[in-house]
């Protein structure tokens, strides 16, 4: 028998710190719906403390989630963790995941603790979180620039407390394979009750070695692997969810470990994770990306005709290629609406709500012949601001571009129920409906990122649009789904304005 690797999946935490990936509450509730789906096994739902937008959010995944452990991070400190504590109250299994640094200069510069202290506040740590849950664990914030005898010092320590599960952190990316393997092997061999505790990892992939280092550790005696749907995170981003499980799957006769996750859900929660971020998948990205399973070369094609395994490892319906299905069509009902949308775990607030997106679903189906869940998903995040929420909205839009001619937008907006229309130039019909829209909205803000992705195949696929806006210090995520993709590109403008004008500021602390 093989052991169990746990899959610890922190796109809700971690990978919102990525720069205007925030997500609201219904969209980490709809990707905690796909994780569930996907069998992982460690929901790291958020950051209770950070803000009270991060508690509402780690309390209904909380009341959720059936059947993955849903966890919440805390700083060693008895606020962090009461609010922790409270908001995985509702779960049907809930952990408390809290850290402190252990590295000199972190001690030094950060938290200005001498060791003793801080070996102090980690054991403090861990007897607040015991009166809310036994499933407590514990990382060493920076580990792998921590000195190895004061590791095992503290991890000695917080066994002893209470702590089921060791998190030895790659904070900033450092460490290269072999090093970080034997780390894991030292600490394993020379910490008191090793064996009563799961090993867990958490890269960073600064240096591109986050799932490298992981898998290392994995051979070392980890037997948790804290990771991202599509390596989502800060800076360059945490190891990579599906690359670890398809590594531990294809090359099942080296790990000594298997892991509970459903493969055929990991492509629509890759595509999930992309449409609610705004963080395109890139083609030559591994597992997930476009040209994963594609053959270019004449010699490639070649053997994988006549047989597959000459050039492919895995297959491609194994991690859900192809599993886009139709499901809708214009003569589909608002209940068989409803119920697909139940089950791709897409929550409808209310009766009016349900009302507009049929609406709008209908007015698709007749500018699209098939609908595909990703459509359904599009839609729905275009829901995201309800009517009543939104102070700018779209009503007409007018463009003319031509070879030769200064391109022209007009577009008619309600601001406040108040219908203004406004016209500019620009050099595309794009830049000159940005341009119109901002002539009046006038929000001074900047323009971080626009990108266009098609939803499903074919030409008359939706266009996905997806703008980031930032003004004070905010940033924010812009989306808008149409078959005409100038028109796509004002709706995901508009809904970036929208989320700027409502809602308080997000905050993603840095661990």
């Amino acid at each position: 028998m093989k052991d169990a690797l746990i899959i610890f999946d922190t796109t809700l935490r971690d990978g919102e710190q990525s720069p205007g990936a925030s997500m609201t509450r219904d969209e980490k509730l709809r990707i905690a719906r796909q994780l569930e789906r996907m069998r992982v096994d460690v929901i790291e739902a958020g950051f209770a403390a950070a803000s009270n937008g991060d508690f509402e959010s780690v309390r209904s995944i909380a009341e959720a989630i059936k059947e993955s452990t849903v966890c919440s991070l805390a700083r060693a400190n008895e606020n962090d963790i009461r609010r922790a504590g409270e908001a995985i109250r509702p779960a049907a299994r809930g952990r408390i995941h809290t850290f402190i640094a252990t590295s000199p200069i972190h001690m030094e510069k950060k938290l200005r603790m001498t060791p003793d202290q801080v070996v102090e506040q980690a054991v403090k740590a861990i007897g607040w979180a015991r009166e809310y849950t036994d499933d407590i664990e514990f990382s060493a914030e920076d580990a792998g620039r921590s000195e190895i005898d004061f590791l095992c010092r503290i991890f000695d320590a917080v066994i002893k407390a209470g702590a089921k599960t060791i998190n030895v952190p790659d904070t900033v990316g450092y460490n290269v394979p072999e090093q970080y393997a034997a780390t894991l092997r030292t600490l394993i061999e020379r910490v008191p009750n090793a064996d009563k505790v799961i090993w867990s990892v958490h890269c960073h992939n600064d240096l591109g070695l986050a799932v490298s280092n992981s898998l290392a550790a994995v051979m070392a005696g980890a037997r948790q692997v804290e990771c991202t749907i599509n390596g989502l995170g800060e800076r360059a981003g945490n190891a990579s969810l599906e690359e670890i499980v398809m590594a531990v799957r294809t090359r099942a006769d080296v790990f000594p470990v298997s892991t509970n996750i459903d493969t055929t859900q990991i492509v629509p929660a890759s595509k999930l994770v992309s449409q609610i971020t705004g963080y395109p998948v890139q083609p030559n990205k591994a597992i997930v990306g476009a040209n994963a399973f594609a053959h270019e070369s004449g010699i490639h094609q070649d053997g994988v005709l006549k047989h597959r395994e000459t050039y492919e490892i895995m297959r491609a319906e194994d991690v859900g290629w192809g599993a886009n299905k139709l499901v809708l069509g214009k003569h589909s009902g608002r209940n068989a609406f409803r119920a697909r949308l139940q089950e791709l775990g897409i929550e409808i607030g209310s009766e009016e709500q349900l009302n507009h997106a049929f609406a709008r679903f209908k007015e698709l189906a007749d500018k699209k012949h098939e609908i595909f869940d990703e459509d359904l998903h599009a839609l729905m995040s275009d829901e995201a601001v309800t009517p009543e929420q939104e102070h700018f909205r779209l009503v007409a839009t007018r463009f003319h571009s031509e070879t030769g001619e200064t391109p022209r937008a007009e577009v008619t907006l309600a601001i406040g129920g108040q219908e203004t229309r406004s016209q500019a130039e620009g050099s595309g019909p794009v830049d000159a409906a940005f341009k119109a829209i901002e002539s009046v909205a006038g929000s001074g803000s900047e323009l971080l990122l626009y990108s266009v992705n098609a939803i499903t195949t074919g030409t008359d696929a939706q266009g996905e649009v997806t703008v980031r806006l930032a003004k004070d210090g905010r940033v924010v995520n812009g989306q808008g789904a149409d078959t005409d993709i100038i028109v796509a590109s004002a709706k995901a403008y508009l809904n970036a304005l929208n989320k700027l004008c409502g809602g308080s500021e997000k905050l993603n602390p840095q661990v």
